[in-house]
């Protein structure tokens, strides 16, 4: 044996490039197209906030926003102050750009705000009196949004309560108010309920910059109500899921312009041959009905791929559609390779993506929506940017 092969880790064998068991592509091409979509709906005067929370639903969010930026985008959404500090540490958008955080913060948590320019959510007056309090102790001035609960039922003060609510901000020293948001109950629904939703806000708004003689960022509409509430695209809109290149429901249809952004595939590592009969996996959940192949694929549900997906689901290898066979297990998939396959050990089963299976069909097999499936692909596969 020679010295260079019982390298350690921080040896010359740590500089070989390592095939990844896992990968997600990431396609700043796909994502474009989807920006350039959202444009087309909304019209070029009216602004993006892309939403880059749940580390943009799982495509890495410093680089997604990054790429955002690149195509004119200057807002973004995140959940939280977490989510802020890691756009701004890693120096992904420049230091103007708005960073919204949804969630109403911690007490503790809004000299982080002040410190690193990002905006913060008032919800109520608790929140309104904390943010004062911390700006007037940093002496800076605190950009604020206020959310407006129109029906959601999360955050925010009704209607009727909100008006007092942003007069005591304008009337503040040490709060800026930049803008004033809702969000929809059933966004790709026309029914009474989004219409009053709508309505409401609008004038709330109206009333608001009537009162006070200045106009402040209105919105409203996230993916669903882009493509079916244009009365609520205001003056900018919160586009999460279409970016990333699924509508918002199975229902709701928007021709073939959008692209999925992410490719989730894994290698096979195993391939063996199995006597009619045979059982693969817990709980011996599919039984050979015949002679099969079946091939192992490396990813699980710890990577990702949805349990409830046993049985139900197919991967896309060489361009050919096979079914999954047996429960999936934590690191490793099983796939019916037939009796006549050539696939063999490394090549890559694409698991969702544009040269496989669709996330929102994969969601609808699993009981759940694509969010949570392009969410769920986990910290250890790959994300390869192209």
């Amino acid at each position: 044996m020679t010295a260079d092969s019982n390298a350690s880790p921080s040896g010359p064998l740590s500089q070989l490039p390592l095939e990844h068991l896992s990968e997600a592509l990431i396609s700043s091409a796909h994502l474009a197209c989807n920006v350039k979509k959202i444009r087309d709906l909304i019209g070029k005067e009216r602004k993006i906030m892309g939403v880059v929370k749940a580390n943009a639903y799982g495509h890495d969010a410093p680089y997604i926003a990054g790429c955002l930026e690149k195509l004119g985008v200057s807002d973004f959404g995140v959940a939280n102050i977490d989510e802020a500090l890691q756009l701004r540490q890693t120096k992904a958008i420049c230091d103007n750009s708005r960073i919204l955080a949804f969630c109403s913060p911690l007490d503790s948590h809004i000299p982080f705000y002040l410190r690193h320019n990002v905006t913060m959510t008032v919800t109520d007056f608790r929140t309104m009196h904390a943010a004062a309090a911390a700006a007037k102790a940093a002496n800076r001035l605190l950009n604020v949004h206020v959310k407006v609960d129109t029906g959601m039922g999360r955050l925010g003060l009704p209607p009727e309560k909100a008006m007092e609510l942003l007069s005591s901000i304008e009337e503040n020293d040490h709060l800026q108010l930049e803008g004033v948001y809702t969000h929809f109950a059933q966004s790709t629904l026309s029914d009474d309920f989004t219409r009053r939703q709508t309505d409401c806000f609008r004038h709330l708004c109206s009333e608001f910059e009537h009162r006070f003689r200045r106009s402040v960022i209105k919105h409203a509409a996230g993916s669903g109500a882009i493509i079916c509430q244009k009365n609520a695209h205001l003056d900018m809109v919160r586009p999460g899921i279409m970016l990333y290149g699924y509508p918002p429901d199975s229902t709701t249809t928007i021709g073939p312009e959008l692209r999925p952004v992410m490719q989730f595939q894994a290698k096979i590592i195993f391939i063996k041959e199995v006597a009619p009969g045979t059982s693969i996996s817990y709980n011996r959940t599919w039984i050979a009905p015949e002679k099969r192949t079946i091939a192992t694929i490396s990813a699980g549900y710890a990577d990702g791929y949805h349990r409830r997906l046993s049985n139900c689901s197919s991967v896309t290898i060489n361009g050919r559609s096979y079914p999954q066979a047996g429960t999936v297990t934590m690191d490793q998939t099983m796939v019916d390779l037939g009796n006549a396959s050539r696939a063999a050990v490394g090549d890559t089963a694409v698991l969702f993506g544009w040269d496989g299976p669709s996330a929102a069909d994969l969601a609808d097999m699993a009981g759940t929506i694509s969010y949570e499936l392009l969410c769920a692909v986990s910290a250890r596969v790959k994300r390869v940017f192209i």
